[in-house]
């Protein structure tokens, strides 16, 4: 079957290129907000943590309190630079912006995982990006921020907490040579789509386990209805390999929309169903 839900934190990542700014007189920017940070022109530091919730990564603008890495948080700094001369008269909410976040994070995200762009797709571990707050934009400020983020957490009722999953000390090269199943997305449930998202080690009924490339960055959106055969057709291929071609198995496959393909996803997910 076709399913229409992102694995692990992609969710995420296709949320926040669509979030609605709304504007206001004192713009939110995190909880335990700290004032050197709030409405600060100059770029954030790379390599320090914070304790992040959802609701802070849905804000496009973030002035949380840092925490040592040593301490319990769910997030770290890993990318930090300047927006291109393009974005100096940008609207502080451009798609285009986004589209540009998105590329430079994943790409940013890979190179500080080690990891390429499958298992990007297939861990819990995900990213969220921040600009300056539209104060400081206004006052000329043109840096953006990509933080790792835990994972949301999820139980196996389908409930979820609003928290993300603690992080190591250090996250990077996390995802180097084969990862360890706590950062790998596997799901508990009849299906995927029907199931609640879990990290692998957890005990779990399917396992994302490869993915399809689907299109080239200057190809067009070829529909939803080409994107759902080409990676059925795939997935079932491949997923049976995985399995090392089982007399019988099931799959399940995630393929995302256009929104996803105009901000930079070319991938679709395989998944296997599993008995560990």
């Amino acid at each position: 079957m076709g399913l229409r839900r992102a694995p692990g934190g992609y969710a995420l990542v296709a949320a926040a290129l669509t979030v609605a700014l709304a504007g206001c007189t004192q713009q939110p920017q995190g909880n335990d907000a700290d004032p050197d940070q709030v409405d600060a022109v100059a770029a954030p530091e790379v390599g320090v943590c914070r304790v992040l919730s959802p609701s802070d990564v849905e804000m496009p603008a973030n002035a949380t309190e840092t925490v040592e890495c040593s301490e319990p948080h769910t997030a770290e700094t890993y990318a930090v630079g300047e927006l291109p001369a393009e974005f100096d008269d940008s609207d502080y909410s451009s798609k285009e912006l986004s589209a540009f976040a998105y590329r430079t994070c994943t790409e940013a995200f890979m190179k500080h995982m080690q990891a390429d762009e499958s298992t990007v797709l297939r861990t819990i571990l995900t990213w969220a990006w921040f600009r300056p707050s539209e104060k400081a934009w206004d006052k000329g400020a043109r840096w953006y921020r990509c933080d790792v983020v835990g994972g949301r957490i999820e139980h196996q009722d389908g409930s979820d907490d609003d928290e993300y999953r603690p992080l190591p000390e250090t996250t990077e090269g996390l995802l180097a040579g084969r990862p360890d199943d706590r950062w790998m997305t596997c799901a508990v449930g009849p299906s995927v789509a029907d199931g609640t998202k879990v990290a692998c080690n957890q005990r779990h009924d399917w396992r994302a386990v490869t993915t399809i490339k689907l299109g080239e960055p200057e190809d067009p959106y070829p529909g939803d209805e080409v994107v759902d055969s080409r990676t059925r057709a795939f997935c079932q291929k491949s997923v049976e390999a995985w399995l090392n071609y089982p007399s019988t198995f099931d799959f399940n496959y995630t393929y995302f929309h256009e929104a996803e393909w105009d901000a930079g996803n070319r991938r679709s997910v395989c998944w296997a169903q599993t008995d560990d």
